[in-house]
């Protein structure tokens, strides 16, 4: 009988547990609640906000990133460059000196967290300065800018241009913030493809 018991409690233990453990989240079957186009040969990511390297940006929701065929590739033109999106929870404001603030954090934490080999000498802070642009279709609000970083693939410094994308979707109580980024000149052709990725998306009706 003592044994049944203590059995019997192993199992609400068990249950309990398994019932304040939330299920690890999977960004391949993640039911993905807007169309963000993913090209030929680009790479995906997907992961959950708050960013365990940045966890002081305090949104909640989903991280969804494109990535160009040669954003690892030193030779491309197209190293570095790539998009992501921040599917979020609630109606996030937001403003320049927000922007500058959540991607310093953010860079800072991901050149950390993927810098571990990178001598001391060689590490700079993340600056970040954006203003606001013509505000694009479909955009609550536009900005550019830049944040200049070290690139801790090749530990030196590299600038990287960005524009970001603030858009709501109508019944919904969510904020898409969409970041476009490239060591590459807004007149480069990478610029072509970040900015239809954008221009393709879409809030799902329900």
């Amino acid at each position: 009988m003592k044994g049944l018991i203590i059995i019997v409690l192993c199992l609400c233990t068990m249950t309990t547990y398994g019932q304040e453990m939330p299920p690890e989240f999977d960004g391949h079957k993640w039911e993905v609640p807007y169309t963000l186009a993913a090209p030929e040969d680009w790479g995906i990511e997907r992961f959950l906000v708050p960013i365990n390297f940045a966890p002081q940006i305090s949104y909640k929701g989903v991280e969804d990133i494109r990535f160009a065929p040669g954003w690892a590739k030193v030779k491309s033109e197209e190293y570095w460059s790539y998009a992501f999106l921040w599917y979020l929870e609630g109606d996030i404001k937001t403003d320049i000196k927000i922007i500058e603030s959540n991607l310093k954090a953010y860079y800072t934490g991901l050149i950390a967290s993927n810098g571990s080999a990178i001598p001391k000498e060689k590490l700079i802070p993340v600056i970040t300065s954006f203003k606001k642009t013509r505000t694009d279709n479909g955009d609550s609000e536009t900005f550019i800018g830049t944040v200049s970083m070290l690139d801790y693939m090749q530990q030196k410094p590299i600038i990287l241009n960005c524009k970001t994308h603030l858009r709501t979707c109508d019944g919904e109580n969510k904020t898409f913030i969409f970041y476009e980024l490239s060591p590459q000149s807004f007149s480069n052709n990478i610029w072509l493809s970040l900015d239809k990725l954008w221009s393709d998306f879409r809030c799902l009706s329900k």
